[in-house]
């Protein structure tokens, strides 16, 4: 099913939930789920609440709804960032369902790779050099394409703590789609991203004009909708995140007082 499908969020919503599998790599319970409504069917995933693993610096039972948060954020700035994302109750109790997006791994790394020095493409930002497991010398990049740019814009607006090259999926289409926004829009500056590589540069003003019809719904609609998820205080932050973009008008570089990069990177 596409993305923008008007009939996803009713069939998310509605739809009689089957578990398939589990994805077995990830943190917390996430199991991959068909969902059936009139004949209509799919594929999404689902997080229940009591399968998520207690963080010492987030809430306990609260990362569904900071996915849901963050694709409210994402909607509001028109760019359809994220699957469609929703709270609604399962097989296990609450807890988030989302879109199932088939992914294509080799699309995923025209976008962002860890490469040896000499291979890094053309045009493409580096962000970290290491050394892998043997002590050769690798290179974390990642492509300077439109889509991305945006993503790390959304990125610094919900404070994504864990912006992996792994939950960066491209559609069939070629769309480029963020996932697993559980540990985000945290009051404290947690930003951790491989997305780094436009330190200091210009946001676009298409993007810059974006945020500011953003921050006017911070101020009605779409703060009413974060509060279901979050609290008046990070609420609160949302705000002060997208008054802090559009006064530098930059790309931020990491604070200093958190790691930069998620590790392992995917």
């Amino acid at each position: 099913m596409a993305v923008e499908e008007p009939a996803t969020c009713e069939l998310l919503r509605h739809g009689r939930l089957e578990i398939q599998g589990r994805l077995v790599e990830a943190s917390n319970a996430t199991l991959f789920c068909s969902v059936e409504l009139d004949g209509l069917s799919g594929e999404c995933v689902y997080k229940p609440v009591r399968g998520e693993r207690p963080l010492w610096d987030f809430p306990d039972g609260t990362l569904a709804g900071r996915e849901v948060a963050a694709y409210l954020v994402s909607e509001a700035t028109g760019w359809g960032l994220v699957p469609p994302t929703l709270l609604r109750s399962g097989p296990f109790g609450p807890g988030m369902v989302q879109l199932w997006i088939d992914e294509d791994a080799d699309e995923v790394a025209q976008l962002v790779d860890i490469t040896h020095p000499s291979e890094v493409r053309d045009g493409w930002r580096q962000v970290l050099r290491a050394q892998d497991p043997d002590g050769d010398p690798v290179v974390l990049a990642h492509a300077d394409h439109e889509q991305l740019r945006r993503l790390a814009v959304l990125d610094i607006v919900i404070n994504n703590a864990d912006r992996k090259g792994g939950h960066i999926l491209r559609d069939p289409d070629g769309r480029v789609l963020g996932v697993d926004h559980g540990v985000s829009l945290n009051t404290d500056d947690k930003l951790r991203t491989v997305l780094w590589g436009w330190i200091g540069e210009p946001v676009g003003e298409a993007e810059l004009e974006r945020l500011g019809e953003v921050r006017a719904r911070m101020e009605g609609d779409l703060a009413e909708r974060l509060s279901e998820h979050l609290t008046v205080k990070e609420v609160h932050a949302v705000s002060t995140r997208i008054d802090r973009l559009l006064d530098t008008g930059v790309y931020p570089q990491p604070s200093g007082d958190w790691p930069a990069i998620p590790w392992p990177a995917f």
